[in-house]
């Protein structure tokens, strides 16, 4: 009876002081520099270092709810190996003959209560933070799609900025069904990207998240953030990193056969170099900016409507333009592509769904007229594609927007 007060003193103890440890343990300053890599390493055994005060609090409750764990495990096995071996029959003890104890009824009621008391009340406040995304200094949006994401600046310093994010893994480290890669592969293989977001130390970032196919996720682990992106849907969280450095992460949904190949990658820099990436990034979507009004040669636009396929096109439709047979239509010998062409630019501004296909054409507005011109040039005068009205001009993509 003496050893069974004092486990129940010790898991009380516990349980009280549970709440109190969460708050001394989440108020320790940032160390100075990054102890980790921003992503994963080889053998890696616990959650990664975190970066963001978010972060800490989710590690700090992982590290105290095991060590709850470790110690009721040791308590209550201790207490049974021992009742065990010290009151075996052989040394002469006999079975207790009470039937009920409301002593030990009330007992192994109170004191589980009590313990989970303890751990949800830390817990709480830790997901009552991170559902806090007001007051941000900078908005972005993040849309997941097959299999890229979508960044837009919406407030604060960089507003307006654009881009799309692709994995930046050649193929030839990836390889393909049946057959096996031809380079070796590097060190950020599949989480690495051609456009990474950029964003500033020491500062709020509220990411406001949705989908245009299926359901994704936008999660690094080092920020302690993991939200899904849901078509139709506007979800957000934040994260304010503590540490200048990359930090990596994935769709953290299943979401199709290219899942593995949409990395997220943040680059968290000083103020002073944001404000620099903000002015050279500007400067590039205006020089891509080009006057609607233009007429451009064919050949000039089959060449930047080329890169522009290679760009965004070509994972779904393939290089060669036939397609993924059961799950992409074919663009080489397409009725779309060979017949008027204010259908197939009404297809890219708004998308489709013909219901012979899993997966939808998304939209591609946030392309620009240019480059929507040219990328349906360039499908209409390749491979077999001999369409009559072979040629658009950034002006007809313009009023079709209207």
């Amino acid at each position: 009876m003496t050893h069974a007060k004092r486990l129940q003193s010790l898991l009380l103890g516990l349980s009280l002081t549970a709440f109190g440890i969460g708050r001394w343990a989440t108020a320790a300053p940032a160390a100075s520099t990054y102890p980790g890599t921003g992503g994963p390493v080889p053998f890696e055994m616990n959650l990664q270092p975190p970066a963001t005060q978010i972060a800490h609090e989710i590690y700090d409750l992982h590290t105290l709810m095991m060590i709850i764990c470790l110690v009721i495990f040791v308590a209550v096995f201790g207490v049974m190996f021992y009742s065990i071996f010290k009151h075996r029959k052989s040394l002469g003890h006999k079975p207790a003959t009470f039937h009920e104890s409301t002593t030990v009824e009330i007992a192994w009621t109170v004191v589980p209560f009590l313990i989970v008391i303890g751990m949800a009340l830390p817990a709480t406040r830790t997901v009552v933070g991170m559902k806090d995304t007001s007051n941000a200094d900078i908005t972005i949006k993040a849309t997941g799609m097959q299999w890229k994401w979508g960044y837009d600046y919406l407030k604060g310093e960089g507003e307006g900025i654009s881009f799309l994010s692709n994995l930046a893994t050649p193929r030839s480290q990836v390889g393909a069904p049946g057959a096996p890669p031809t380079e070796k592969r590097g060190e950020n293989y599949l989480i690495e990207v051609d456009n990474e977001v950029v964003v500033p130390v020491n500062k709020k970032i509220r990411v406001v998240l949705t989908a245009n196919d299926v359901i994704h996720a936008w999660s690094v682990p080092a920020f302690g953030v993991k939200q899904d992106a849901i078509p139709g849907f506007v979800r957000d969280t934040w994260f304010k990193a503590d540490h200048i450095g990359t930090f990596r992460g994935n769709c953290a949904e299943l979401c199709g056969k290219e899942h593995a190949f949409m990395p997220i990658v943040v680059k968290v820099v000083s103020a002073d170099d944001y404000k620099a990436w903000v002015d050279v990034k500007q400067k590039e979507m205006a020089a891509l900016a080009d006057d609607p009004s233009k007429v451009w040669t064919i050949d000039e636009l089959k060449v930047k409507g080329e890169k522009v396929y290679a760009a965004n096109c070509v994972v779904c439709h393939q290089a060669t333009g036939k397609g993924v047979p059961g799950a992409f239509a074919p663009l080489d010998g397409s009725a779309v592509v060979n017949g008027p062409k204010a259908d197939q630019i009404h297809v890219l501004l708004n998308g489709q769904k013909s219901g012979k296909y899993p997966a939808e054409m998304p939209a591609w507005k946030q392309l620009s007229d240019t480059e929507i011109a040219a990328v349906i040039t360039y499908t209409r005068n390749t491979w077999s594609n001999k369409a009559a009205e072979n040629i658009v001009q950034p002006a007809e993509v313009v009023a079709a927007r209207k």
